[in-house]
């Protein structure tokens, strides 16, 4: 309940001109307080499959645009980005990304930072 403020002229009487909050209220509102604070969130460090996935996606599309050898005698196919897809589409994500990054950073050929 909230008191009616009086003025008995007294300027730092307990009466002056403030609410004074419910007994009940901290008992109420402080365990849900610690609660919230304890219970585990999202981690912002850790990227869930569909975000490692769609960075795959987006690494391997970079590379195919600009580091692929398309000249006669070039070698065929370059292993390691073979390998790189094979372990996005099994997902092992870690893995083809940083063979990615590896392969894009060895190409000289700028990408996104993650």
């Amino acid at each position: 309940m909230w008191r009616i403020p009086t003025y008995n002229g007294r300027m730092n009487s307990p009466d002056r001109l403030e609410r004074q909050m419910p007994q009940w209220l901290p008992k109420l509102v402080l365990p849900g307080i610690i609660t919230a604070l304890l219970l585990p969130g999202p981690s912002h460090g850790q990227q869930t499959t569909e975000q490692l996935a769609a960075r795959c996606a987006q690494l391997g599309a970079i590379f195919d645009k600009y580091g692929t050898r398309r000249s006669e005698g070039s070698g065929g196919p370059d292993m390691t980005r073979l390998g790189a897809g094979i372990d996005c589409q099994k997902g092992r994500y870690e893995q083809g990304i940083k063979a990615l990054e590896g392969l894009l950073q060895r190409n000289k050929i700028p990408y996104p930072p993650a």
